[in-house]
């Protein structure tokens, strides 16, 4: 029988996650296409996912735990941007 993470555990395994899924710190992340044929703003979405990674990884480390609701909302988040970056062929399906 396995035991659920705590809340703490819970948010850096999705952080880990996301650094494998998306990508985040490769070298054309941040550069804008150049055909501007975008759904959304694949660049725009990785920042803001980059600023709520830095932050939870920051906040993790001085000891503050996340609540439940919080955790939801950024899971949600990296699953809107991902659905986001598959429509615009930035990652596979």
């Amino acid at each position: 029988m396995s035991r659920k993470p705590d809340r703490s555990s819970a948010l850096k395994m999705i952080i880990e996650q996301v650094k494998l899924e998306l990508p985040l710190y490769e070298e054309d992340t941040f550069v804008c296409g150049p055909d501007n044929t975008c759904i959304g703003c694949p660049k725009k979405l990785l920042e803001l996912v980059d600023t709520e990674v830095t932050y939870w990884e920051s906040a993790l480390s001085r000891g503050i735990v996340p609540d439940f609701d919080e955790i939801r909302r950024f899971g949600k988040l990296c699953t809107n941007v991902r659905r986001g970056l598959v429509r615009n062929n930035w990652i596979d399906a």
